[in-house]
């Protein structure tokens, strides 16, 4: 089986719901960025070891926070030797409106992984949207180059819509298809 990592900056809990969820489907190792924007020294090796890895963060002012720029800012190192150079890459990205300017944020991420040499994996699902979907729906919020999440900024971390987390293992399956495909 592919190795996926999925390394993820969260603020407020509900990415790294999204996170656990995404990870819990395919069996992913989890990297938590921390409040510094640092993650562990063995955590870049297991970055390195990775066959896929799934970047993961919120959306505030219209990008990733800047917790997250400081560790791809730190990527560079890897980028210098071209180490994740055709390593499978996805991403996903939540803020508390239901647009938010989501999309620049995955396009932040989908950037980094083209830095890197990456193969970057889209959503891959149609969007629902007719006049009868829900929140429950799978990709509900339309999303294309990744998933989309969307929680109410009074909303507690058990109330992202179940769409939302469907969407999150339906894009984790995908990401660990195609890691495998690639997979030498």
């Amino acid at each position: 089986m592919a190795k996926v990592a999925v390394v993820y900056y969260s603020g407020y809990g509900h990415t790294k719901v999204i996170a656990e969820v995404f990870a819990n489907e395919i069996d992913a190792t989890l990297i938590a960025i921390d409040k510094q924007g640092d993650i562990q020294d063995a955590d870049w090796e297991t970055l390195n070891q990775a066959d896929a890895i799934v970047f993961g963060a919120p959306t505030y002012m219209g990008t990733a926070p800047w917790q997250f720029k400081k560790f791809a800012d730190a990527t560079s190192k890897v980028w210098f030797t071209r180490g994740w150079q055709d390593k499978v890459f996805a991403g996903f990205t939540n803020s508390a409106s239901l647009n938010g300017d989501k999309q620049v944020t995955l396009i932040q991420l989908q950037t980094l992984a083209s830095q890197h040499g990456g193969v970057w994996v889209s959503l891959g699902l149609p969007p629902s949207n007719a006049k009868n979907a829900t929140r429950q729906d799978v990709n509900n919020l339309g999303g294309s180059v990744g998933l989309l999440v969307q929680s109410p900024s009074d909303a507690s971390v058990d109330e992202i819509p179940s769409g939302d987390l469907d969407t999150a293992k339906a894009y984790a399956k995908r990401v660990l298809a195609i890691a495998e495909k690639l997979a030498d």
